[in-house]
């Protein structure tokens, strides 16, 4: 009997019809596969029935991954290994469409480091299939001047169109977890706002998100100086809060302190 490691943050996804209907998100067939965190292989089996032409399969537990070896054989190449060590962009010279049942307690570490170290004009994947605790995809997904909008908002919504596929109840799971899930699909952009470096959007989010019910002013004022023509350039209101500025307004702030630092 496999017993789950708390440590790993292991939910075992069971549930039939929630399988069958995660490999029906995006064409499966003939395409190269990135699957996080198999665990048992229950997806695995559903993947591997629509005929991909190659399945990665990332499993940081030792045990399971001997497991996953002896069931699959020579069906899947098993990388025993913790996923945020892994340059994906050496996995494979195609481009990857990614599943993930992430350990809740990695999830967001995990994303926003395929955002960040991305490459701006070639992708390593072309979708990302992902399971998130709840309550994490709802501020992964949070729209402007809604409570659950933040940093992680801003990251994830830089790069990707996000679509909320749909939630899943703690009986889908093994053990069960005591919260619900949220899959979500994520799709890279053909056009979005660059920025030289993704270090400096983490900083800028990361200030204005530490006085989120406070006005714009301290935090604008600490990174800006007072720059009164940044301000007049984006039709910044000082008397705001961080929560009712857009996604782009703070790539573009972003934009104007890399100049200013430069």
């Amino acid at each position: 009997m496999i017993r789950p490691k708390k440590s790993l943050g292991q939910n075992f996804l069971i549930d039939k019809n929630v399988l069958e209907k995660i490999i029906k998100i995006v064409e499966i067939k003939n395409k190269t596969i990135l699957e996080i965190g198999p665990g048992t292989g229950n997806l695995t089996s559903f993947i591997l029935n629509e005929n991909p032409k190659k399945i990665y399969a990332v499993e940081k537990d030792s045990n399971l991954a001997s497991i996953l070896n002896n069931n699959f054989k020579n069906q899947l190449t098993i990388i025993n290994d913790d996923i945020l060590n892994i340059n994906e962009n050496l996995i494979s010279k195609d481009k990857l469409t990614v599943f993930g049942n992430l350990p809740y307690n990695i999830s967001t570490e995990i994303l926003c480091k395929w955002i960040l170290n991305s490459n701006d004009d070639n992708f390593w994947f072309d979708y990302l299939i992902l399971m998130f605790q709840k309550e994490v995809a709802d501020r992964i997904i949070a729209k402007f001047n809604t409570s659950a909008y933040g940093r992680l908002s801003l990251i994830s919504n830089w790069k990707l169109d996000i679509k909320k596929i749909f939630d899943v109840k703690p009986e889908s799971f093994s053990p069960k977890p005591k919260i619900d899930s949220t899959l979500l699909l994520f799709k890279p952009k053909k056009e979005f706002i660059k920025i030289k470096n993704p270090q400096n959007l983490e900083k800028i989010s990361r200030i204005f998100f530490n006085h989120r019910r406070k006005m714009l002013k301290k935090p604008y004022y600490e990174l800006f100086n007072g720059n009164l023509a940044v301000l007049k350039k984006l039709k910044i209101n000082l008397n705001l809060r961080p929560q009712n500025l857009d996604c782009d307004t703070y790539y573009l702030l972003t934009n104007e302190y890399e100049k200013l630092i430069s």
